[in-house]
This record gives structure tokens, sequence and C-alpha cells, in this order.
């Protein structure tokens, strides 16, 4: 019974990966398709391997004698997990000390970090309190009203907690690297990310100024490690035009959250309905 519980959530989550076509509408509808098909496969994976963990190795389910087998995989998985999580977290640790290497600095009011290379980089890095780091190409090629324009976008990362929420989000996707569609969902929610902070952005400064800057940063390659970091120019060069297209465009409120559409991620908790079944 245990394997057969197994089967059906990975059967679920795959079907759900594989069902992920190209993502339409606005950025409110975009971001919550986007956010279910990539979050609720391992979070249902993952609530199954902790009702097979609270059942035990041995036991009855629904008339039928389960097998320590099932048990063993469960366990199995959320070992691999729990070491997944365990070694994003020194990575994403090391790339938070290594910004502490970087000189501090006090630029137009903005307490930084200002890091030695001529590639132009602007990002927070860190977790629940990022720190705002500079490239010295950055500050050396924009102008002082570009640079204001790249503390706003920054300032949008810092406001939604992007640091936080997309290491968690970025564990899911190295834990569900297996599952069809992860890469490009990821993909998309990285440029929704930054749609996002373009916008906090585009109501403060002038959209046209963030979109000369935002090219400018885009035209180089990364110089930092996607894990806990929100970088200006960090969506792919695909993903670019749609970016400055909205800019250009009037600009839009990004919306509150949904409550109806959080509560959509309690079905993937029903697999814990199941541990009463079991004797």
């Amino acid at each position: 019974m245990h394997i057969l519980m197994i089967l059906s959530a990975l059967t679920v989550a795959y079907w759900m990966r594989s069902e992920s076509t190209k993502i339409q509408g606005n950025w409110n509808e975009r971001w919550q398709k986007t956010l279910f098909l990539f979050l609720f496969p391992p979070l249902l994976i993952f609530m199954t391997d902790i009702a097979l963990l609270c059942m035990g190795p041995q036991g009855k389910m629904g008339g039928l004698q389960t097998g320590c087998f099932g048990y063993v995989l469960a366990l199995g998985a959320l070992a691999f997990i729990a070491i997944s999580c365990i070694k994003l977290a020194v990575e994403g640790w090391q790339s938070i000390q290594s910004t502490r290497n970087c000189l501090p600095a006090n630029i137009a009011g903005q307490r930084v970090r200002v890091l030695n290379t001529r590639a132009l980089f602007a990002g927070q890095i860190g977790f629940w309190q990022p720190q705002l780091v500079l490239s010295e190409g950055l500050l050396q090629t924009l102008t002082p009203e570009q640079l204001e324009t790249v503390f706003a976008h920054e300032q949008g990362h810092f406001h939604y907690r992007d640091t936080f929420w997309f290491f968690w989000l970025g564990w899911a996707r190295f834990c569900t690297a297996w599952l069809p569609n992860t890469e490009a969902l990821w993909q998309e929610l990285v440029t929704l990310r930054e749609l996002r902070a373009d916008l906090y952005a585009a109501s403060r400064v002038d959209p046209l100024l963030l979109a000369e800057s935002l090219l400018l940063v885009a035209s180089t390659p990364s110089v930092s490690s996607e894990i806990c970091c929100a970088a200006l120019g960090s969506s792919s060069s695909d993903r670019l035009e749609q970016r400055i297209e909205a800019l250009l465009e009037e600009p839009q409120p990004v919306p509150q959250s949904n409550l109806q559409f959080w509560k959509s991620f309690l079905l993937a908790f029903l697999p814990m309905v199941t541990v009463i079944f079991h004797t």
C-alpha cells in the first residue's frame, strides 16, 4: 500500500509538470499558474513521504498489509531532501560570506558593498536581510540618475524578500530537477520576479532610465550565484525583451496575495489524511 501511495504521488507530480505549457496572461495570472505548477508537485511528494514516515514500517492500511520497502524509500527521499537543503544553505552562506569581503560604501545615501570587478553587477545578496552589492564597473559606467533606478529595482527585491523566498523555491528546483519542465518553470518564476521588481521601481523612478540601466547590466554575464541573490540582470536574454516592453508600457500595479490561491495548496496535504486509516 505504501508503494501505491508513492507511485500515485509521482504520477500526479509527473502529469502536472508534463501538462505545463507556455503560460499566458497578465503578471498575476502567470505568477499564480507558474508557482502552482512549480511548487505543488514537490509539496505533494514531500507530504506523501512524511505520511509514510508517520505510519512506520509495519501495519495495515485499508485491509492490506504494508511492508518496510515503501517506508525505506520515503526515508531515503526525505534524507535526500534534507541533505539538499543543507547543501544549498552552505552554498548560500558562502555567497553571503563573500560579500562581507567587499568594501562597504555609502552611495547616494545607500549603504552598499562594492564588488571589485569591471563587470556590471547589482544585486541583493543574503537571506531575510540581504545586502545591496554593486560592482566597481557599474559605479563607473552608470550615471547618478541610472544608479537611482538600480537602487529602486533592488529595493523592490528587498521589499518582497525575494532572496528569502527564492532560496526555498531553489530548494524545490534542486530536489525535483528530474521532473519535466522544472527548469522552464524556474526561469519563468525568475523572470516574473524581475518584472515585479521592475514594476516596483517604475512607480518611483523614470521607467525609460530603468530600461537603459537594465540593458547595460544585462549585456554582461552574471558574476554571482543564484542562491540567496536577486540581481538586476538575472533573467535570461530571451526574457529581456518582455521586461523592456513592460517598462515602456503603462505601469501596472502588482496585485496583492490571493488567499484563495494559497488554499489550493491544501490539496497537497491529502496524503496526511491517510495516516488515520493506518493501523
